[in-house]
């Protein structure tokens, strides 16, 4: 598509990923309309372009307004409902992780090539504020001996959600740990080797809420590791090497304001969104603050509207996508790092 007029979304899918962290970004970029739901809730028909409700794919992918689909639906039905919407010649935009298995995200990176449709998945944490400033300190000062990203949280009781049962796709390692390796494979590319420790440490837990991953280059370390149990949480990400270190406190705030029910379309969003606690340590132990920007919470849906129109590669590229799945079937199955699959074929003829 090359107008510039509305870019008609449909969503698949409408949880808490669909409703609070898609929906409101999508509708504060005028490239874009949401068409249609998928979905049970009727409310979705209050969103601000008066999308269709409709109860299956087939239905939403019968609107011709729909160009674009997202799909926000539990990990081990993302590969039907994208290869449907992919089939029907719709571009594909997939929460991550892409699928639970890599056999499937190959199947999707190859059809997406031979229907010329743009296929990308949502690692959207590749804009965060705390993962900007340590790309720019990396690119600044070199590579540090030790990077490390925790994803501390608190629930001692396990919620009776998707995402704690044993289904494929489940846990927090596809969760939160897709997140933090495709940051650190962003940052420091394909490792030499990775250690996994994953465990289910909460009493009704059906699916892991613990893991601690450690990926290798050479000497250097990236530690990757998120916890449900940890009430006194620890630096979210840090680097550590011979001239200090450098660390933040807490997350990205867009994830909060969003949950808060503030509307990223309201003028002035980013700029009041609240700075991330960061700090420096010299290496004579002097600490510095060094607050951090929140990040851009646009950019991953602006750079996909420039994919569909003009053809500009699409925000992230579904075999980087598609790796970091393999990565995390290997730790989950304790099988070797896998080789990575090359740019051979991405997502667009």
């Amino acid at each position: 598509m090359t107008t510039s007029s509305p870019i008609g979304v449909g969503l698949v899918g409408y949880g808490l990923a669909g409703a609070v962290l898609h929906a409101p970004i999508i509708e504060a970029l005028p490239d874009y309309r949401i068409a249609a739901v998928m979905t049970s809730r009727a409310e979705a028909a209050e969103r601000r372009d008066a999308p269709a409700v409709v109860s299956d794919i087939e239905a939403l992918l019968a609107i011709d307004a729909v160009e674009l689909v997202v799909v926000v639906t539990p990990n081990d039905l993302h590969f039907a409902h994208a290869e449907a919407a992919l089939r029907a010649g719709r571009h594909v935009v997939i929460d991550k992780p892409m699928t639970p298995d890599v056999d499937t995200c190959d199947r999707l990176i190859d059809l997406a090539a031979e229907t010329g449709r743009v296929l990308s998945v949502y690692h959207n944490r590749r804009w965060d504020g705390d993962f900007l400033a340590a790309r720019a300190r990396i690119a600044a000062g070199g590579l540090p001996a030790l990077y490390e990203a925790r994803w501390d949280r608190f629930r001692p009781e396990a919620a009776q959600v998707w995402r704690n049962t044993p289904r494929p796709g489940a846990g927090l390692f596809w969760d939160l740990g897709a997140h933090l390796i495709d940051q650190a494979v962003t940052l420091f590319g394909w490792p030499d080797r990775m250690t996994a420790d994953i465990a289910t440490q909460r009493e009704g837990a059906g699916a892991d809420d613990y893991f601690e991953l450690s990926l290798q280059y050479g000497e250097r370390r990236a530690i990757l590791s998120a916890a449900t149990l940890v009430a006194a949480t620890r630096p979210h990400m840090a680097l550590h090497g011979v001239a200090g270190s450098w660390w933040t406190e807490g997350l990205d705030p867009l994830e909060a304001a969003l949950r808060a029910g503030r509307r990223p379309s309201e003028p002035g969003f980013v700029a009041s969104l609240p700075d991330i606690p960061a700090f420096t340590a010299t290496a004579d132990g002097e600490r510095l603050p060094a607050p951090v920007s929140a990040g851009d919470p646009y950019a991953f849906y602006r750079l996909m509207a420039a994919a569909i129109r003009t053809g500009s590669p699409p925000p992230v590229d579904p075999v980087e996508a598609r790796n970091i799945v393999a990565l995390i079937a290997a730790a989950h199955a304790g099988a070797p790092l896998p080789p990575p699959r090359l740019h051979d074929s991405v997502g667009r003829v």
